[in-house]
């Protein structure tokens, strides 16, 4: 493999031009980028393409930052996720980490040494979450069905559950994304 397709895929979610601007210089070195205006047009995205961390700024029009990294989370577990954003409440602070599994969190303006290592930590971090979903698959494979361990994510599926009444089967993918047919969605 080049070292290109070795680096890791970060996707950068922000309303203003010049915040995805300025990420972009700090981080193209080092990273495959992808840039998103608004959380909408990132989930979009996120049907075609698996970066490593998403950094979302917290407050854009539609959906804020941390709804966006709340549904990623339920979507896409082993995506690292970092929130960006200039008005750090502890109550958001708190509410990020809780129900956005949020990795890390920054504010603006940042520190651009601070920024490269919680990035690169986010990456090692949601690479190790994958490794450690794929070794417990295949040791799970192993085992005899009636004593193999319960699935990972169950608080996920039971949220699943409690938003749509009636869901009977989960899919998830090889990175134990949980996946929804928009299609059977009422």
């Amino acid at each position: 493999m080049s070292e290109i397709t070795n680096r890791a895929h970060i996707l950068i979610v922000d309303d203003e031009e010049s915040i995805r601007s300025a990420l972009r210089r700090v981080l193209r070195r080092e990273y495959k980028l992808s840039f998103a205006p608004s959380a909408i047009e990132a989930l979009q995205m996120l049907k075609s393409e698996r970066p490593d961390v998403i950094i979302s700024d917290h407050l854009m029009p539609e959906m804020t930052g941390l709804e966006f990294l709340k549904r990623c989370r339920l979507l896409y577990p082993t995506v690292g996720r970092v929130v960006l954003t200039g008005q750090a409440e502890m109550s958001m602070v708190i509410s990020a980490i809780n129900d956005g599994n949020v990795f890390r969190f920054l504010t603006k303006p940042w520190d651009e040494d601070e920024l490269k290592l919680t990035v690169h930590l986010a990456v090692e971090h949601a690479r190790e979450q994958r490794a450690s979903i794929r070794d417990s698959k295949s040791s799970t494979s192993e085992q005899d069905s009636a004593s193999s361990a319960p699935p990972q994510g169950d608080q996920q599926l039971a949220d699943l559950e409690a938003a749509h009444p009636g869901l009977t089967q989960i899919k998830r993918n090889q990175d134990g994304a949980i996946l929804i047919d928009e299609n059977e969605v009422k």
